[in-house]
């Protein structure tokens, strides 16, 4: 019974091993202090946008706190300007890892917006 036990648990720590090195280190851009704690946006940040763009499409009440725009300007890589244009991008990183397709970006975009510079037209 002992060496069965020993067997066992000489399979499993490997296992265990393998699924902590499987975890996603997302480029988090600039981040800061989130609309939420980080916790709570991994659990429920896809209830928060569905409920946004709702709310926007449906009664036009655009909050730029939880909007998805709001969220690129915030966790847009700083060294290509997107979340989903690498394997380590904010997005990408962590829908990969959950086998989760992203479809925000097909209508969004999925780059923080350039500074609009404006000249004087005379």
């Amino acid at each position: 019974m002992k060496l069965l036990v020993s067997l066992l648990l000489c399979l499993c720590i490997p296992a265990v091993w393998a699924a902590e090195s499987t975890t996603p280190k997302p480029d988090i851009g600039k981040g800061g202090q989130c609309v939420k704690d980080a916790q709570w946006m991994r659990l429920n940040h896809m209830h928060l946008l569905k409920h946004q763009r709702d709310e926007t499409v449906r009664k036009g009440v655009r909050e730029e706190q939880n909007s998805l725009k709001n969220c690129v300007e915030c966790h847009a890589s700083l060294s290509n300007n997107s979340v989903v244009a690498r394997e380590d991008g904010f997005c990408v990183a962590c829908h990969r890892y959950e086998a989760v397709k992203i479809d925000c970006f097909e209508c969004h975009a999925s780059k923080r917006r350039a500074t609009l510079v404006t000249k004087d037209v005379k």
